[in-house]
Parts: structure tokens; C-alpha cells; sequence
């Protein structure tokens, strides 16, 4: 099977592309994520993943299209609902770019995180194969997370500290701040 895998970060494709490489599926990194803020974190990322890549030698289609400004618009009256949006916009670009490459399936590394909700990311996904008449191959990759996390670590690869968006990291500097305050009490 040639599969398109829709990549976050470097850290969460680690493991995916391990697994699904020794399994003998032929794949393919596809990065795309305009949710990514700020800019110089959507580099770090984008900059690592490629690295990473190439050091398994594992063939990119890069779409190094930074739209913020698409990401806020759709999401900026639904924060609080935002990771439908978030995934939408990147699983149906990788469902496109899947479809008109001629790939069998394709797939996203969100999959490994245990801080995605895996129902939504499964719904999308079977959403845009319905949309783009290709098929989404989930995987629940979850129990490698600390494994792929620990091997990012051995490897000195860049590994984030929020989802990516310019609210996930509002959100974490927020618990950072009531964790602060209940410790102060």
C-alpha cells in the first residue's frame, strides 16, 4: 500500500512511520499545518520533521503554505471548538494531495498524541475519504507516544510543548498560571 501520511511534527512521526514502514507499507510524509503559531514555531517544526524525514529516508510532499490568516478566520468565533476546524483543514488537504498522487490511503501522525480526541480525528478522516473518494487508514498509535517522545529526546529533535495553535498555547500558559496559584496557597 502506498500510504499519504499527513505529519504534525517530527517527535509524533517517529513510531507511525516505524510501525507502518517493518508492516511494508510505502510511505509518503505530507506536512501541512497552517495552525502552527507562532511563525518561528511553525519553523522549528517544519525545519525538524524534514530532518527527521530525510535521515529514514522517507520521500516529503512539503505544502510550506503558512495561512494563519485561513486557520484564525475559521476558527477565531469557535475557540473553544477549534480542533474540528483545525482538523479538517489538514486532513482534506491531505486527503486531496492523497487522491490526486495516485496514493492508496492516507493518514495523519495526530494519531499518536493521547492530547487529540481520536473519535473527532476518526470522523474527519472518514469524512474527507467520503469527500475525496480516498481511504482514511486510522491507526491508534497512542501506546508508542512516550516511546517516540523518548527516542525525540535520544535523537536532540525539537519537541513542542502545545498542539500548535496560538490558543493551545494560550491554554497552556493558563494551566501553567493555576498551577502556580494553587501551589502559592
Amino acid at each position: 500500500m502506498k500510504l499519504l501520511l499527513h505529519c504534525c511534527c517530527g517527535p509524533c512521526s517517529i513510531m507511525p512511520m516505524q510501525i507502518l514502514q517493518e508492516e511494508g507499507i510505502e510511505i509518503t510524509g505530507f506536512f501541512y499545518n497552517p495552525n502552527i503559531h507562532p511563525y518561528k514555531e511553525y519553523q522549528l517544526r517544519r525545519d525538524t520533521y524534514l530532518t527527521y524525514a530525510a535521515s529514514q529516508k522517507v520521500s516529503v510532499i512539503l505544502k510550506d503554505d503558512y495561512d494563519l490568516d485561513s486557520f484564525l478566520s475559521k476558527v477565531a468565533l469557535r475557540v473553544d471548538d477549534r480542533c474540528p476546524v483545525c482538523y479538517e483543514m489538514r486532513l482534506s488537504e491531505a486527503a486531496k494531495t492523497a487522491q490526486a498522487n495516485g496514493f492508496d490511503a492516507f493518514a495523519t501522525t495526530l494519531a499518536i498524541s493521547p492530547y487529540q480526541n481520536h473519535e473527532l480525528l476518526q470522523q474527519v478522516g472518514q469524512k474527507m475519504s467520503e469527500q475525496f473518494g480516498i481511504p482514511y487508514f486510522y491507526r491508534d498509535f497512542r501506546p508508542y507516544f512516550r516511546e517516540a517522545q523518548n527516542k525525540a529526546k535520544e535523537l536532540g529533535l525539537y519537541r513542542q510543548g502545545y498542539c500548535g495553535c496560538i490558543y493551545s498555547e494560550r491554554d497552556r500558559y493558563e494551566k501553567k498560571k493555576k498551577g502556580e496559584k494553587k501551589n502559592a496557597t
